[in-house]
């Protein structure tokens, strides 16, 4: 297997190059140059087996020779030993026709430590025996920071810089960043909206001055292998709904449209899914692309759903390029267009592949909190981000079973599900002490300069 740019001129690379890299040198994604397929008998086989085995078999077509199958398999045992639940991500039945796939029994109780957990053990095995040294750089809306932090704290030649918006994660997500105190790990809170953390990052990677001196690598979406593992989730909940069968539509709540990606990913490699939701708040940019074709980035509105409060949604540009015939250079011009005025048109051709399979909702506050009310009633406490998902699911026009992803533990948000539902969800123990640890991180202005420079003061040189 190997892996392309979706803007057309970034090296080939295979997967452990692919890994250590995360964003192309050409400005790009990386996505890969065909789809694995799936027959109906390979995706029936897959009814019985763990998480683990699901997840071997979805994920090795992708490894190439970088990993053998038994390398594969100890790394997501390892990867997913950690988790509280048995069955990883199981699934929850909401009434005939709706159900939620909890993806946050994971030590930082979200859905990124699906990947993340998986993401830095592939770091360790890829620079074991080797003198390089890996620093990353990310941004974070909440939840991918202190699931990245907590799967590379103290690994061995991994440094790690993480941003967020200062005062725009919730309390909670906030110091399960800051309160690990492992000296590789680096908490910056910046001045501004995560949309501007995200463009710092990315100006980090085009920077030759500054990507010419560290070896960077990112854990955001933008990571291929990150998407990758998200992949399995997609599989593992259909075949228990009856795929390939029976057909399964998923509510995706996404700011950044990596997690309903890894479901077009799915998709394409064979698994019948009848339509992909994409939930939105307020900030919908994503919804006005797929229902109009406008990607017009506006102002950033805070939400009690921080980590959908984005107007930049970095995964859209694979999808563009795979909508679009996977012309390069188009897309390149395309999204050259749109860095420069935040505003883009998708094409004819986008639009009508994307409507293949994507439809898109809108939710505002008020229907969020019906929805947690709705679930509350149901018997499941679910967050603010969830409670998106299933309101846009609950009103789809679909046939058949409805899966929400379930991307954040509820006492993740307490002070939103309690003004919502009237009851306040607690920690788990296993990080019920989290508001009497330490904190630590450093506040600095949005701009290029104060943040590479922090980096620079701290990071290992190539």
């Amino acid at each position: 297997m190997r892996y392309q740019s979706t803007r057309g001129t970034a090296p080939i690379l295979g997967f452990r190059d692919v890994t250590l890299t995360g964003l192309a040198s050409d400005g790009g994604l990386y996505v890969p140059q065909a789809w694995p397929q799936f027959s109906r008998d390979d995706i029936a086989a897959m009814a019985d087996l763990s998480y683990v085995e699901t997840a071997v078999r979805v994920m090795l077509p992708f490894v190439g020779d970088d990993l053998s199958e038994d390398e594969l398999r100890t790394l997501c045992s390892q990867a997913y030993g950690r988790f509280a639940h048995a069955a990883v991500t199981p699934l929850v039945q909401l009434d005939e026709r709706n159900w939620l796939l909890e993806l946050f029994h994971g030590p930082t109780l979200a859905f990124k430590d699906v990947a993340l957990q998986l993401l830095g053990l592939l770091f360790e095995k890829f620079l074991t025996g080797s003198s390089a040294h890996l620093t990353i750089v990310g941004a974070t809306s909440g939840d991918t920071g202190s699931a990245a932090i907590d799967a590379v704290a103290g690994r061995h030649g991994v440094d790690i810089f993480m941003l967020h918006p200062k005062g725009r994660v919730s309390d909670v997500q906030r110091r399960q960043m800051t309160t690990v105190l492992a000296p590789n790990v680096h908490n910056i809170a910046i001045e501004g909206s995560f949309d501007d953390a995200q463009a710092l990052v990315k100006a980090m990677f085009n920077d030759p001055g500054f990507s010419g001196r560290f070896q960077l690598s990112a854990v955001n979406s933008i990571n291929w292998a990150r998407l990758l593992a998200q992949i399995v989730y997609y599989f593992y909940a259909a075949v228990r709904l009856g795929a390939p069968e029976r057909k399964v539509a998923f509510a995706v709540p996404t700011g950044n449209f990596g997690d309903v990606f890894a479901g077009y990913a799915a998709s394409r490699m064979g698994l019948p899914i009848e339509q992909l939701i994409v939930a939105t708040n307020v900030n919908d940019i994503l919804h006005r692309a797929l229902s109009t074709g406008d990607y017009s980035a506006g102002t950033v509105t805070p939400t009690a759903a921080p980590s959908m409060d984005i107007q930049v949604s970095s995964n859209f540009e694979r999808l563009l390029f795979d909508a679009g015939g996977r012309d390069g250079a188009a897309l390149a011009e395309q999204m050259r267009g749109f860095e420069a005025s935040k505003a883009m048109r998708l094409t004819n051709a986008q639009q009508t592949e994307a409507a293949k399979i994507f439809t898109s909702d809108r939710i505002d506050p008020n229907e969020m909190s019906q929805a947690m009310r709705w679930a509350a009633d149901s018997g499941e406490i679910i967050d603010p981000h969830t409670a998106i998902g299933l309101a846009a699911a609950r009103r789809a026009p679909v046939s058949g079973q409805v899966v929400t992803l379930a991307t954040a533990h509820p006492a993740k948000f307490q002070d939103a599900v309690e003004r919502a539902t009237g009851g306040r969800p607690i920690l788990p123990a296993r990080i019920g002490d989290l508001f009497e640890r330490e904190e630590r991180y450093d506040v600095l202005p949005g701009t290029f300069e104060a943040v590479t420079g922090y980096i620079a003061e701290r990071a290992q040189p190539r």
